[in-house]
């Protein structure tokens, strides 16, 4: 079958991005990722998550003819990129296990025209999967409609294969089926031997000669990096968050403002942040001990109703008051367009060292300061391990895992070392850079050894306690 009609130049595209997504300079390697897109190559993208990575396949689905079909991991991204582009003019949808029954049924009539008139249509892995939708997508393809396969946290595929989205591993029908429509992989997240994986898995090592990759630095050198240290019998999260938060609304009200109006708008833009924890009974709990304290703060996880999530995250996005913070478990954020986050906290240590630097990633989107702790005990870690091995029978891929996880607690007890040089050097990046005073080690190198040998328990004593999980209801999302 020849392939589809694809745009023969790529002068327009700059006039494509203020018309349509009202900017008026691409980032850095946008352009060039774009034109390679649209060009019909194959595509890999590794990119920190400010990078701006859903432009790269959004701009060629208005330009190209046909449908771009983009495969994301998770229900909250696709709303809110859904959201965005329909505000912008441009035909997308979603379909998924939420989706409405009207809703669902107006995409699939679309579809089985053959000639749809949605430009971007973001399905779930396991939709993927499914007998309908392979069928219905074949007909597209036949009559050269299909344009392109965006396959969003590509990373999932070979991290989170197991236990996170088994039917990423079956994405490899696409090349199978398709071998001329061209296939787009977008991450922040994978070292060399997970990026090899992605490339195997979808197929795309077949032929390399078609394949472009971009390769960024993952470092953030806006963002603020520190370890807290903390332990089980003198856990004190709460009283040292609330007293770092109210510090910060203390320097917002002592700063002058123009008007009481602006003074309002600032305070609501520069507290915006995500507190991550492991479990949902912690997200709740945490949220409202933060509510009764005060602070506007809300639970967002997966047991949630759809409505009340929907709800939750269109007024943090907005920034509406009471929504200030999010607390969220393992995932949140994944996609979403939200550039002023001001802050991202990890209440409880994360499950990988990928799952980490994506997380503090929601914070500074803008390019202005972000401030990204993470609260450590060493009865955390040991619980983490033990869920992991717990999972052993039903986990080939525990090993990979469970190094992650020793690989970001070594992170988190390395006193020694910058921390955003620790985070490029671990993803493999050549040059390795040093903050300019952005993370605990370069601020004060002193307080930092202070307070990891006053603030953890022994790893002796840690190793002879029967841990209570704290993951029983672990969740994404």
């Amino acid at each position: 079958m020849a392939p589809l009609q694809r745009a023969e130049s790529c002068t327009d595209i700059g006039f494509t991005l203020r018309r349509q997504f009202h900017k008026e300079d691409f980032r850095p390697h946008q352009r060039e990722i774009i034109e390679a897109a649209l060009s019909g190559h194959d595509v890999y993208v590794q990119a920190a998550t400010s990078f701006g990575k859903s432009l790269c396949f959004q701009l060629p689905a208005v330009i190209d003819q046909g449908i771009t079909i983009v495969v994301s991991p998770l229900l909250s991204l696709m709303i809110n990129q859904v959201e965005a582009l329909r505000a912008e003019g441009i035909d997308a949808s979603s379909l998924n296990s939420n989706t409405p029954r009207e809703e669902r049924d107006r995409i699939q009539r679309d579809l089985e025209t053959g000639h749809p008139k949605t430009r971007l249509l973001y399905v779930t892995p396991e939709l993927c999967s499914g007998s309908r939708f392979r069928t219905t997508l074949q007909l597209v393809y036949r009559q050269k409609e299909l344009a392109r396969i965006a396959i969003d946290e590509a990373h999932c595929i070979s991290e989170w294969g197991h236990d996170f989205r088994r039917d990423f591993k079956r994405l490899s029908w696409f090349r199978e089926t398709f071998p001329d429509v061209p296939i787009m992989c977008l991450t922040a997240t994978a070292n060399a031997l997970v990026r090899q994986d992605i490339l195997k898995v979808l197929r795309l090592d077949a032929a390399p000669e078609k394949i472009k990759t971009f390769l960024m630095s993952p470092e953030r050198g806006n963002l603020h990096l520190e370890i807290r240290y903390t332990k089980d019998e003198d856990d004190n999260r709460l009283s040292d968050f609330l007293t770092w938060i109210q510090g910060v609304y203390d320097r917002r009200r002592a700063e002058p403002r123009q008007s009481e109006l602006a003074r309002l708008r600032e305070r609501i833009e520069n507290v915006s942040g995500i507190i991550y924890t492991t479990s949902r009974g912690e997200c709740e709990s945490l949220a409202a001990s933060l509510r009764d304290a005060g602070i506007g703060a809300r639970p967002f996880h997966a047991k949630l109703p759809s409505e009340v999530k929907e709800d939750t995250l269109a007024n943090w996005i907005n920034n509406e008051r009471g929504y200030d913070i999010i607390v969220a478990t393992t995932a949140f954020g994944m996609g979403i367009d939200k550039d002023n986050v001001r802050f991202v906290v990890h209440w409880r240590l994360p499950k990988s060292f990928e799952g980490y630097y994506q997380e503090v990633g929601r914070a500074g989107r803008d390019g202005n300061a972000g401030y990204c702790f993470l609260y450590y005990s060493r009865e955390d870690l040991e619980r983490a391990c033990r869920m992991i091995k717990s999972d052993a029978q039903m986990d080939a891929n525990y090993q990979t895992r469970l190094k992650s996880l020793q690989a970001l607690a070594q992170y988190c007890e390395n006193i020694s070392a910058c921390r955003h040089a620790s985070i490029c050097k671990y993803f493999g990046e050549e040059t390795i850079p040093e903050c300019d005073f952005a993370c605990d080690f370069h601020k004060d190198s002193d307080d930092l050894e202070e307070r990891f040998l006053k603030g953890l328990a022994s790893e002796e004593w840690v190793s002879t306690q029967a841990m209570q999980g704290t993951y029983d209801d672990y969740d994404d999302l």
